[in-house]
């Protein structure tokens, strides 16, 4: 009879839909259940996708049909659909089941370098992840994901995502020449974003996230207006300065009826690399007034560290190149803090941006 070893090494030859990783690698497998004349397997996923659900359990049940003549039982458990919601707003990219806006008050403060970890974060526990660089003037995606000079393919007048570290990618940087400048009036600026969100060729998503350009402008009221975003990020560091800017962020979410997914304070102190002692040398505890104001939560603080920036510059993210330290084991609860949020807005009835849409006089 076939033993428990064995059910776990022909799991371990199953990879989950759209990546390169198996059931057992992701840690999906939760119980394997050997009787008389079953074997039952029990998984839990993080996507509510029904055909992943159905492609994961014919795989399972004809790899282990080979090995044993036992009825193979295949229980997967999945976070239930977005339920319903009564909206006529508009979403122009019905095949992704949440949007987060990633955005900053200012400049500087660690906004692309926050969207790619928990992006990558987000990937590394099993989610289908889309990332689209939609800071036309400063797009630094490219760099930061290693795909820098890496041209899309074109399929007629749409675009095929590049992928990196199991996620699909898009920037304006990979459509216009290096180190051009962009200089685009509000309009432009708002046509650019709707051609980037309708032109693309997504796959199916669980999430895709927006790295935003700074500050409060029409890419914001563009994105917002052509898809319901599920919940938008803000990213500020301790400095007062900083964060009377991020407050200006946290009132364009709620001004475009976007739920408050929570706040990432960036350049939280300092780790030493000699003693990994940490100091807080911006201030501490400077974001928790803000964040009860808005009634929202802190995702969480990034310290400062050498190899954010040394990954970051050389197209490996800290998530990728050291997915154990300090740093990436932060990254990875924010993105699990940011997941049960999006669920938790899902099972709540979504968004609706049909009140933000333009007025046709």
């Amino acid at each position: 009879m076939i033993n428990t070893s064995e059910v776990q090494e022909i799991l371990n030859q199953v990879l989950y839909p759209g990546f390169s990783k198996s059931i057992i690698e992701f840690e999906f497998l939760k119980e394997i259940k050997i009787e008389e004349s079953s074997v039952t397997v029990t998984i839990d996923i993080p996507s509510a996708s029904s055909e992943i659900k159905e492609q994961l359990s014919t795989e399972i049940t004809k790899r282990l049909s080979v090995a044993t003549d036992l009825t193979i039982i295949a229980e997967i458990t999945q976070p239930a659909p977005p339920k319903e919601t009564s909206s006529n707003g508009k979403n122009v990219l019905p095949n992704i089941q949440h949007f987060v806006m990633v955005s900053s008050g200012k400049g500087g403060v660690g906004k692309s370098t926050t969207t790619v970890n928990l992006a990558i974060a987000l990937a590394q526990q099993g989610k289908r992840v889309g990332l689209l660089d939609a800071d036309v003037y400063g797009p630094n995606i490219p760099r930061m994901m290693g795909i820098e000079g890496v041209q899309p393919v074109f399929l007629g007048q749409n675009i095929k995502p590049i992928m990196a570290h199991d996620i699909q990618v898009m920037s304006i940087g990979s459509l216009v020449a290096r180190g051009s400048s962009l200089i685009w009036k509000g309009a432009m600026v708002t046509q650019a974003i709707e051609q980037m969100l309708e032109d693309i060729l997504w796959d199916k998503l669980d999430v895709l996230l927006f790295d935003m350009p700074p500050g409060t402008g029409d890419a914001q009221l563009a994105l917002a207006q052509s898809l319901p975003v599920t919940a938008g990020v803000a990213v500020t560091t301790p400095q007062k300065v900083a964060l009377d800017d991020t407050i200006r962020s946290m009132d364009m979410f709620n001004s475009l009826k976007i739920p408050i997914a929570g706040v990432v304070e960036n350049m939280s102190g300092f780790i030493c690399p000699e003693t990994n002692k940490e100091y807080n040398i911006f201030g501490k505890g400077t974001t928790e007034p803000l964040v009860k104001n808005f009634n929202t939560q802190l995702l969480g603080e990034v310290p400062i560290e050498p190899a954010i920036r040394e990954g970051g510059d050389a197209g490996v993210p800290i998530t990728v190149l050291a997915p154990e330290c300090e740093t990436s084991k932060r990254y990875q609860a924010m993105a699990e803090k940011l997941w049960d949020y999006l669920n938790q807005v899902s099972q709540e009835g979504g968004v609706d941006n049909s009140s933000i849409q333009p007025t046709i006089f």
